[in-house]
């Protein structure tokens, strides 16, 4: 009795993820291998050569790896310092933590404004420049788009990361520090033998948002830039949303898959490699 209402309530759960995302994600699949959306010909895998052969997939691709390569570590080892920081007793900790964690109640649209004049042609960026001597640069329509967005990426997120790591770190058994205190262990040693093995599922689950997120950033920087932004800002997202809005439905599935499989392969070594970290903790 009580198995089946377990797998009754499972049941409610696992209809809703059907509905919501196993069933979409199979159509996604179908449309992939099919010719065209009405008449439903099987294609093989014409459309994955061909979306390898798409030189604005590749460009968006390229871009977006980068953009997640920058982002994802600066994210976990910042957000990790921060927290490590504000763990000490130093004055005014709760107004840096204020300051941290205040970009996180800013609406995106007030956010990219502030950004807009801090770095377009005319603004506080480049007239600060212009003091110093140096000229103009269009950040947001030049190679250093790609930090412009990288630096608004690290303002919004860095303070909530910072306090999932606060909240494991005050989970981490006082008695072990104390122990290695009076052994004479450094605090580096501390951190790298006591602390960091502690850590290692909190930096995982950063690590997961950090990776979500730098693949969601595409609001931002359309936003910023618009639906078709210079080189350096044309992202994954920017591919798809343009080749929705050109009613592409083929070209979009298989571009969609081909994120899902890259997406699936990361989590799947960082969970491996929380797997073995949480082996050694136990050994």
């Amino acid at each position: 009795m009580k198995k089946t209402k377990k797998y009754s309530f499972l049941a409610v759960s696992f209809l809703g993820v059907a509905v919501f995302y196993l069933i979409p994600f199979g159509c996604i699949i179908y449309y992939s291998f099919v010719d065209n959306p009405v008449r439903g010909s099987f294609a093989g895998i014409e459309n994955y050569i061909a979306i390898l052969q798409n030189q604005a997939f590749l460009k968006a691709l390229k871009n977006t790896l980068l953009f997640s390569a920058l982002s994802v570590p600066s994210a976990v080892i910042l957000s990790l310092l921060m927290a490590l920081l504000l763990e000490q007793n130093i004055p005014g900790k709760s107004w840096f933590r204020t300051i941290f964690l205040s970009p996180l109640m800013v609406p995106s649209a007030s956010v990219m404004l502030v950004w807009q004049v801090l770095f377009c042609y005319n603004g506080t960026i480049n007239r600060f420049l212009t003091c110093l001597g140096r000229g103009k640069t269009d950040f947001l329509k030049s190679d250093y788009g790609l930090l412009v967005v990288l630096l608004l990426f690290l303002w919004k997120n860095l303070g909530y990361y910072m306090i999932i790591y606060m909240a494991a770190l005050n989970e981490i058994p006082a008695e072990l520090l104390e122990a290695a205190i009076i052994d004479g262990g450094s605090g580096a040693q501390s951190f790298w033998y006591i602390k960091l093995p502690y850590l290692s599922p909190s930096i995982l689950f950063v690590s997961l948002m950090a990776i979500v997120g730098s693949f969601k950033i595409f609001k931002e920087v359309y936003l910023l830039a618009g639906a078709h932004p210079n080189d350096s800002l044309y992202l994954l997202q920017h591919f798809m949303n343009n080749t929705f809005l050109a009613f592409d439905y083929q070209k979009l599935a298989t571009a969609a898959v081909f994120m899902s499989i890259g997406l699936t392969l990361i989590i799947s070594i960082l969970f491996f490699l929380e797997n073995r970290a949480g082996r050694d903790l136990e050994g």
